[in-house]
């Protein structure tokens, strides 16, 4: 047999699809999401034989939300699909993944380089030859792409994505060739850690930036923090907490940023989102004569309607490509070394600090107590469940009534809060659940709670299936209100397109295949119902193994203010002529 000049050269030859998963394991990726398809099955004898689990979703679009659910908690993920049919499903769910900064590594199975150099008439394409329009579809929501198409370029194509995953935050797109996957390539290479480290700033642009900001800083009569969600998505927290700690700056979080904070310290205010916003916070930022906006994003939803009332004279945006002071730009500083260094130099003496707002307590409003209904109330609901949660819960909200009503909780330590507040795709809450109480288990985290509604649950509801099949135990409460009661706010409060058909929900961990013991459903009508169902000790237990599903019905009409108040906004831009 002829000896392969290449592979002979090569110090420790290992295959394409080992050289690949190796490099995912090593960036901390413990578990593969996706679904098998016949261009990517002998890619995935490689998972677990490099330590990985298969996780196997029931669809690729849930795939992909699972993967972005994984990605929120562990830091970065991985998906896997096959050509044309099943990467084009998860296209939804890398777009949300591209706009909300969440690192995913996609893998696409693709036929093999001989078959694409010949255009052959394959299934899964377009039937012209063309093999690259897919790949041209995500170059647009993929912040790198690579075809691994020759062994001699591989390991560095692999390399690099990685790494711009890691460090830019957003998807990336690899397709791997049938006859690519078993090829050689140089193994020796993996004894060489990836680097996952930012760039570093220009020191001279650095300095100067970190000097102005101490400057205003200083000089402020009433300075606060507002954290929002490129703060976390861009590895900021850690700068950013220190901040907060040595300054004791009233520190306020976005729709977005829920759970950056801690939100137990005395210099916590609560949410701001403009007219969203309690009257307190809401004053407090707007009379503040300086703003550090830390990871800002001004969507529509997260400032409820583009209401915030915030001056760029009275602003300084740190962001992960740049410092923003007032109108002087300071492009390609990243926020990270500024804020190290803005805290390493202030004096705190010099800082004039004005209390702040006493943020909103677990305390169901009085006027909602005084109703002698015992219907369950979203205004009631959602400053309960705030006496509920424990330190280091993991809540994910869906896109609706969850979303809004979430604001009103506070949380205890070190909860983390994942939500799709500006890509907002229904039924993402779903499959992000599956990925986040699975990574939220191999790091060791208790309870992953998922709350959504009944008509954003239909869409990716089989994804329970996946949770069972893997041994998770998430909480689910599905909240029944008939329909989507967020599009009934925008139009159509009693269209039939916003009503759905009634399920049997408790039912479905059963249907879904849940064994003995390993699954348990509560039905949930009134509000003793919930205060008896958050005081068993069996359905709150941190160590439990069991799934737990629960219906809990509230009116179709009733919603959080801050939705009702984002609807109309949406509802006026919906209509706008120009």
């Amino acid at each position: 047999m002829a000896t392969d000049i290449r592979t002979a050269e090569l110090k420790e030859p290992v295959d394409v699809a080992e050289y690949l998963f190796r490099r995912l394991k090593e960036v901390g990726i413990k578990s593969i999401h996706g679904v098998p398809g016949d261009y990517n099955l002998v890619a995935l004898d490689y998972v677990e034989k490099n330590g990985l689990r298969w996780v196997g979703n029931c669809n690729e679009l849930n795939a992909g939300y699972a993967a972005d659910g994984y990605a929120r908690i562990n830091g970065i993920s991985a998906l896997v699909t096959t050509f044309g049919v099943g990467e084009l499903s998860a296209v939804n769910a890398i777009a949300g993944a591209y706009s909300e900064y969440v690192p995913i590594v996609h893998i696409v199975g693709v036929p093999s380089t001989v078959s694409q150099r010949n255009g052959m008439l394959l299934h899964h394409t377009l039937g012209n030859g063309d093999f690259k329009v897919f790949a041209h579809m995500s170059a647009q929501i993929s912040t790198a792409t690579a075809a691994l198409n020759d062994p001699a370029e591989i390991p560095t194509l692999i390399d690099n994505a990685v790494r711009e995953c890691y460090v830019k935050s957003r998807p990336v797109y690899l397709t791997l060739p049938t006859d690519m996957v078993q090829k050689k390539v140089e193994g020796k290479r993996l004894e060489t850690k990836l680097d996952l480290s930012f760039p570093e700033n220009d020191e001279g642009a650095e300095e100067y930036a970190v000097e102005v900001v101490l400057k205003y800083l200083h000089d402020a009569k009433s300075p606060v923090i507002l954290v929002d969600a490129c703060a976390i998505r861009h590895r900021a927290l850690d700068e950013v907490h220190a901040l907060v700690e040595k300054t004791g700056l009233p520190v306020f979080v976005t729709p977005m940023g829920k759970s950056a904070i801690d939100e137990t310290i005395p210099n916590y205010g609560g949410v701001y989102a403009g007219d969203g916003s309690n009257p307190g916070v809401r004053e407090r930022v707007e009379s503040s004569d300086l703003i550090l906006s830390i990871g800002a994003v001004k969507s529509d939803f997260n400032t409820a309607g583009f209401t915030y009332r915030i001056s760029q004279l009275s602003t300084i945006d740190f962001h992960s490509y740049g410092i923003k002071v007032r109108y002087s730009e300071y492009p390609g500083v990243r926020m990270n070394g500024v804020l190290r260094k803005v805290t390493e130099r202030i004096d705190t003496s010099k800082l004039k600090i004005q209390k702040s707002p006493e943020p909103p307590s677990n305390t169901v409003p009085q006027k909602v107590e005084e109703q002698s209904t015992e219907t369950i109330l979203q205004s009631w609901f959602w400053p309960k469940l705030g006496q509920w949660l424990r330190e280091d819960d993991v809540v994910i909200t869906e896109t609706g009534t969850s979303n809004f009503g979430i604001w009103e909780t506070r949380f205890p330590k070190g909860v983390t809060a994942i939500s799709q507040v500006l890509w907002g795709s229904i039924g993402y809450a779903t499959g992000a659940t599956q990925g986040a109480a699975l990574a939220a288990k191999e790091k060791g985290l208790k309870r992953t709670i998922l709350f959504t509604g009944d008509g954003s649950f239909q869409l990716t509801g089989q994804e329970v299936s996946t949770m069972l099949r893997n041994d998770l135990n998430p909480i689910l409460f599905v909240l029944c209100n008939d329909g989507y009661t967020i599009e009934r706010y925008i139009h159509g409060m009693e269209s039939s397109y916003n009503d759905i058909q009634p399920w049997r929900y408790k039912d479905l961990p059963a249907a879904f295949g849940a064994k003995e013991g390993q699954a348990k459903t509560y039905v949930v009508k009134t509000r003793k119902e919930v205060e008896d169902l958050f005081a068993d000790k069996e359905f709150s237990d941190p160590e439990s193994k069991v799934l737990r599903f629960v219906e809990l019905y509230i009116p179709k009409e009733d919603a959080p203010t801050t939705l009702k108040l984002v609807a109309e906004a949406s509802a006026r831009n919906n209509a706008k002529l120009e």
